[in-house]
């Protein structure tokens, strides 16, 4: 081999050391910035649903995504929603909490934010958290929102995430109702929508859930 073709050769080889080493960099670069970003909001998720309030159930049964569950009687400040827009319901309930009531009370925000998708009325509703009930919840000021009282009941529940959209809910209540059928549970209800997040969660860090009140009551297995 001649020493100019040795020398080519050299220099080929350098070059490709030369692009590993700058692709290996900027893979290290990119995860530099990447994996706390990602963590930041991983934590960001983590703390909000750990200082917000969700009501209590207790889990009878497990199977994957799919859970039936006991819950309590639970009060709620409920509002109609004007086809799939959540945003002027969503405001009429956040006043009612940020003290558009009689007493003018400030009322811990809690999750989920429950939509229900029974046919002809449509609504949102904010479940009241505990405090509130003990000593009172205030009524509303005005007719836009309603506090009502959802009995002790068990719910076959499945967890997605994803956004809100109509795509994401009618493949959600497809998979609970197939899997209803193949469990032989009969569904008492219409689709529950529950959502946990606000919205700046990356949507595949949210938990959203649907729900359908089944036969079976509380204590019975």
């Amino acid at each position: 081999m001649s020493a100019a073709a040795g020398q080519m050769m050299n220099a080929g080889s350098g070059g490709i050391r030369a692009t590993r080493a700058v692709k290996r960099f900027k893979f290290m670069f990119i995860l530099a910035i990447v994996l706390p970003v990602g963590l930041a909001i991983f934590w960001l998720v983590s703390t909000s649903r750990a200082a917000t309030e969700t009501p209590d159930y207790i889990v009878i049964r497990a199977d994957g995504k799919f859970e039936i569950r006991d819950y309590p009687a639970l009060t709620v400040a409920t509002t109609p929603m004007e086809g799939a827009d959540m945003n002027g319901g969503f405001r009429q309930l956040f006043r009612f909490i940020t003290g558009h009531n009689e007493g003018t009370e400030k009322i811990a925000m809690t999750a989920p934010v429950l939509i229900e998708t029974a046919q002809g009325r449509k609504t949102m509703s904010f479940i009241m958290p505990k405090k509130t009930v003990e000593k009172g919840v205030p009524k509303p000021a005005g007719e836009s929102v309603s506090l009502e009282t959802v009995a002790a009941a068990r719910y076959a529940v499945l967890r997605f995430s994803g956004g809100r959209t109509a795509k994401h809910e009618a493949n959600a209540i497809g998979k609970i109702n197939a899997w209803l059928a193949a469990q032989k549970i009969v569904g008492k209800s219409d689709p529950i929508f529950a959502y946990y997040d606000p919205p700046w969660t990356p949507t595949f860090f949210r938990r959203n859930e649907v729900m359908i009140r089944i036969g079976q009551q509380p204590g019975n297995s």
